[in-house]
């Protein structure tokens, strides 16, 4: 499992903290260092079952900057908002985990975060 993480973020840090507790096997991405590609962006996306809007940060100042509230979601506009999730990793909604069965999640919440860890038996153990 595979977990994209800003370190300032704190939705992050409590997200690796539930992983740590729980025992689980993971491999951290600081996606703002080690930018993600549109192939990857797509390819998490599929595994969202998400739209590149359903995963931007529209409240970020470069996304008021390039007038992301006023792109079109639409299937013609989709490679315009992967390419900006691409080229502005900062509008990425964070943490994303990309568990080992092929799926993903927004892992905002503790919820989400054990809906990854048992989505493979990956949980070592349960507190």
């Amino acid at each position: 499992m595979e977990i994209w993480i800003n370190p300032a973020c704190s939705k992050c840090r409590g997200a690796l903290h539930l992983l740590d507790e729980e025992g689980a096997s993971y491999t951290v991405r600081r996606y703002l260092e080690d930018i993600p590609s549109e192939s990857e962006i797509r390819d998490v996306l599929e595994r969202l079952g998400l739209e590149p809007w359903d995963i931007t940060r529209t409240q970020e100042a470069v996304a008021g900057e390039l007038g992301l509230k006023d792109w079109p979601r639409d299937a013609d506009s989709r490679a315009r908002w992967v390419r900006a999730l691409s080229e502005h990793p900062k509008l990425i909604q964070r943490p994303i985990i990309t568990a080992d069965d092929g799926t993903a999640v927004v892992a905002r919440t503790d919820e989400a975060v054990r809906d990854a860890l048992g989505r493979r038996g990956l949980r070592t153990r349960r507190n």
